[in-house]
């Protein structure tokens, strides 16, 4: 995924860039209290989308999760599990850009929706069966990835090659 030569600076600093634009619309949405719990709309994970566009989004949207679960006060095996449910969503994202870019919000959905639920049952002990939780967690998914994610994504396709001009 990772280029080499001239290109891995810009590689790094879009990385850099995706990780620092999901750390600030994770901190303002969680003033909110919809960054974390059983109902959690994380709008940040819109960007879930842009593993389509770039192979950069996957350690920068890792990276992301990961300081803004830190900052945000997340116990530690939820700044783990909540990356890693992340880093999968990403994955699959970019797994499908070629020929299934229209698919980008699906994998970070259901990562998300399978992994998240046991995170606020064992680790936060939140009253509640995880169906329950699939189903709050997923709606919140559904809304952040699936409604805003392809807002984001058809809003980008024009300005694509402009905006991520990493040949892969």
């Amino acid at each position: 995924m990772a280029p080499t030569g001239d290109k891995r600076i810009i590689y790094i600093t879009q990385s850099a860039m995706i990780a620092a634009i999901y750390v600030v619309f994770t901190v303002f949405i969680a003033s909110f209290n919809l960054a974390s719990g059983a109902i959690q709309i994380r709008v940040s994970e819109a960007m879930t989308v842009l593993p389509a566009f770039t192979g950069a989004a996957v350690p920068g949207l890792f990276a992301g999760c990961l300081l803004a679960n830190l900052i945000t006060g997340c116990a530690p095996m939820d700044v783990l599990f909540g990356s890693i449910a992340t880093l999968i969503g990403a994955l699959g994202t970019y797994a499908l850009r070629k020929k299934h870019r229209f698919l980008a919000s699906v994998p970070p959905i259901i990562a998300n929706t399978l992994i998240v639920p046991f995170v606020l049952r064992y680790v936060y002990n939140i009253p509640g069966s995880i169906p329950f939780f699939m189903l709050t967690v997923g709606a919140g998914e559904v809304v952040s990835c699936g409604i805003l994610g392809q807002i984001l994504y058809h809003a980008l396709v024009p300005l694509r090659n402009k905006i991520f001009d990493i040949k892969e």
